[in-house]
């Protein structure tokens, strides 16, 4: 019996509307998680949980099939039950000033200790001076530096005396003492000294030479005695830093009593601020005089007494969930800022900013995988740091050696992070293929598929997914028939009657596009026919393309037949891909034949338009020949195959069994109806493969029947495989009703070619033969020809003939 037409019904899935038991979508539960992905996110889950460190996730699917807001969804979730991470800040180190050190305080506690040692520098820019200057303080300087200028005069009016005991006066100049004779207490002068005896000069020169013994002592004493001095003034400025700190600090020193690192800081800035305070005020006042900022540096004036937070939380507030859009390298593990300073560029503890490792430390970090794979050094960088269990802050220039100046290293902070890499499939195979070190912390994977069953279950679950996005953006409430035209639409961009569509950001579009109408068309609640206003303004807006390639057919640029019939000639369906838009094109397919080889020469391939799948369903035909005619005898023919007016490449085994109809048709040489086409693979036993794209295809055909005028006998003939996956648009269903236009499901190249030809394929006879009649016996009957005309031609060479089997 010749295949019949399918049934309205079976061309499109009405989705049943009695079967909800709500009006609207206000009537509806939101969900928590995306329906269909169980397995996903029970991967998740277990990822989020597992105490492990090593066990990361990478969450890979389609775009739009909701793998970030899973992710977002239940790390939030876990995080709520986790505790909340400790602060952490960063000051200076007094030892090694070119290492900052990082502490860790309680949640919520950085910020407040921070605070406080800013106002601790605030209070002693003024408790210090006060002290220094307070009367008893200054009095007791005073007292210091009395006691040094009196020591130091004592010894020089004992020198004195001593010299003015023996006649000699000690003289103190612009160019330092000198010793002179006195006569009856007065200088002698030179010219009187001349003319003393030589035995008296000689006596007055030994005694100065003996006092200047003595003065050489007392100036050899004075730098020790200065020494002292300061030793002195030293001992007693550390008193009063210590008296006029002591406070202050001590407040300090509370609010961190429970911390042992911060007590341990403090003790040295405590020191360093004993030792050092009053010179780097005077540093910074001197440069605030001068109108220059502070001096930065490894020693950065007073921010040497500052803490830096580098990351702080709501104490209680559980873990952090972090995405981070762009994962450079600086933007993962933190970067050292620089300032223009004199020329130059430099940095300081204060200047270094937290990475989103930092951001997520305790909790959750995503990152999408392509994104981090493209960054120069952060996928390294990253693993790096996973290895380790800590994240330390380096340049790029490190990385890459670049530069071997001394720069800041911070003390690296430890690590606990569960990162969650979202990406694609290819992505996640090549990882696992060529970076050994994937698998060793990426144990996870949560795999989201592209659709789910259709049920009454699911329906109900897309019904409530609807009511979410509804509800989140507080657009108008969709009634029964809008989520009906809704979870429709959604099978057919899953190209399944059986199944829904998982892609959220087309659901999401299309649900914000039908409010849009619905607030245009001035209605309180979204129905069918504003969904079905958005998809067909979606489609019109992508469709120029699909138009003009329509133009070109209906006016005969491009030759496409829709009636009567031709010899080895026959439509074949294709599916053109725009961005997110596709539809179908018809495509021309002839084939000629003559006696050959046994080749069948594919022009596509021959010219490199054909692609790998394409050329291989060609040879697909010509084992297809072998097995079906001439069993035991060589093929003696030459056919080449093409698509007519192809100007790009093709690929894919869809038009294999179009290929094969129209190769029948040639050896047959029966014509094939052209108000028909044909899409579909076939296998070498002759049976019709499914599939992709079917509804695209179908449409592409019917809307040049229907520019052309439906004769009621037009249709397209599938693979009865693909009926489960017919979607197809409202016209072309109305017209197959009105048996204007008529899909045909094929299971084997027989029953297609008896539709095709209007004669019977034929069977072999008891005595091995196909009917003369028939398809096959035409076929066979022409081979055996083609065969016979080879024997003549190599027997009339002189070449040997060419045997039966």
């Amino acid at each position: 019996m010749p295949v019949g037409p399918l049934l309205p019904q079976q061309l499109y899935r009405v989705c049943d509307c009695e079967a909800f038991h709500f009006q609207t979508t206000s009537d509806l539960q939101p969900l928590e998680y995306i329906p269909g992905q169980d397995r996903a996110l029970e991967a998740i889950r277990f990822g989020a949980a597992m105490p492990h460190d090593d066990y990361h996730l990478y969450l890979f699917g389609a775009p739009g099939t909701g793998r970030h807001m899973s992710a977002d969804k239940i790390f939030h979730d876990r995080a709520k039950e986790m505790p909340t991470p400790e602060d952490w800040v960063y000051v200076h180190n007094f030892k090694t000033p070119h290492q900052p050190r990082a502490i860790n305080l309680p949640a919520g506690r950085g910020p407040a200790f921070a605070a406080a040692l800013q106002d601790l520098v605030a209070d002693l820019r003024t408790a210090i001076p006060a002290t220094f200057e307070r009367p008893e303080n200054q009095r007791r300087i005073q007292a210091i530096e009395e006691a040094f200028r009196a020591k130091q005069e004592a010894a020089f009016n004992a020198l004195s005396q001593q010299a003015q005991a023996q006649g000699v006066a000690l003289l103190r100049t612009e160019q330092g003492f000198a010793f002179a004779p006195l006569k009856e207490g007065q200088i002698l002068p030179p010219e009187d000294f001349a003319k003393l005896s030589e035995e008296e000069r000689h006596r007055i020169q030994g005694i100065i030479q003996a006092l200047q013994g003595a003065l050489k002592d007392v100036l050899q004493s004075v730098p020790r005695w200065d020494k002292e001095r300061r030793q002195a003034l030293l001992q007693l400025n550390h008193e009063l830093m210590a008296e006029a700190i002591a406070f202050p600090l001590g407040e300090v020193r509370a609010a961190v009593v429970d911390v042992a690192e911060a007590l341990e800081f403090l003790n040295e800035l405590r020191n360093d601020l004993v030792a050092n305070f009053p010179a780097v005020l005077a540093a910074e006042q001197q440069a605030g005089q001068e109108g220059q900022p502070a001096p930065l540096g490894v020693v950065a004036g007073l921010r040497r007494y500052q803490a830096n937070v580098l990351v702080s939380h709501i104490p209680e507030s559980g873990a952090p969930v972090v995405y981070e859009a762009n994962p450079t390298l600086l933007n993962l593990m933190g970067r050292a800022e620089h300032v223009a300073q004199m020329g130059t560029l430099v940095t300081d503890f204060t200047l270094l900013k937290a990475g989103a490792l930092h951001r997520a430390n305790g909790g959750f970090l995503v990152i999408d995988a392509e994104k981090l794979l493209r960054e120069p050094f952060a996928w390294d960088a990253l693993k790096r740091n996973l290895k380790a269990k800590h994240v330390a802050i380096e340049s790029p220039a490190q990385y890459a050696s670049l530069i071997a100046t001394v720069s800041l290293e911070p003390e690296p902070i430890p690590l606990q992070v569960r990162i969650a890499l979202v990406g694609s499939p290819m992505i996640f195979h090549l990882l696992q293929q060529y970076d050994n070190e994937f698998g060793t912390y990426f144990k996870v994977a949560a795999d989201f598929g592209n659709a789910m069953n259709r049920s009454l279950e699911s329906d109900e679950n897309f019904a409530r997914l609807i009511a979410t996005m509804v509800q989140a953006a507080k657009l108008r409430p969709f009634d029964v028939q809008g989520v009906a035209r809704l979870i429709e639409e959604s099978s057919r961009q899953a190209e399944d009657s059986a199944k829904l569509s998982l892609n959220l950001t087309d659901l999401w579009d299309l649900v914000r596009e039908a409010d849009f109408f619905a607030q245009r068309d001035g209605v309180a609640v979204v129905g069918r026919p504003q969904v079905s206003e958005a998809v067909k303004a979606r489609v019109r807006r992508a469709d120029r393309i699909r138009e003009a390639s329509l133009e070109q057919i209906t006016r005969d640029i491009l030759l496409i037949d829709s009636d009567g019939e031709k010899v080895g000639q026959i439509n074949g369906l294709s599916v053109l891909q725009l961005g997110r838009f596709s539809f179908g094109k018809p495509s021309r397919i002839t084939v000629a034949v003559r006696m050959g080889l046994g080749r069948l020469i594919d022009i596509e391939r021959e010219v490199n338009l054909g692609g790998p799948l394409h050329s291989k369903g060609v040879l697909i035909l010509q084992g297809f020949l072998a097995g079906r005619f001439l069993p035991g005898e060589p093929l003696s023919l030459s056919a080449s195959l093409v698509f007519e007016q192809s100007y790009g490449g093709v690929d894919g085994d869809s038009a294999s069994s179009t290929e094969c109809y129209a190769l029948l048709s040639a050896l047959a040489e029966l014509p094939l109806r052209q108000d028909l086409a044909v899409t579909g693979s076939v296998n070498q036993k002759g049976e019709v493969q499914a599939i992709g794209g079917v509804n695209d295809k179908i449409e592409g055909f019917f809307d040049i029947c229907k520019a052309r005028g439906l004769t009621g006998k037009q249709g397209v003939l599938i693979p009865k495989s693909n009926i489960v996956h017919l979607m197809l648009r409202e016209d072309v269903v109305a017209a197959c009703a009105n048996a204007q236009f008529h899909i045909y499901p094929i299971a084997t190249i027989e029953e297609g070619i008896e539709l095709l030809t209007g004669r019977a394929a034929g069977e072999r006879g008891p005595d091995g033969r196909y009917p003369a009649d028939s398809v096959y016996g035409l076929v066979e009957e022409r081979l055996r020809s083609f065969a016979q005309q080879r024997r003549k031609i190599a027997e009339t060479a002189g070449a040997p003939g060419v045997s039966r089997g």
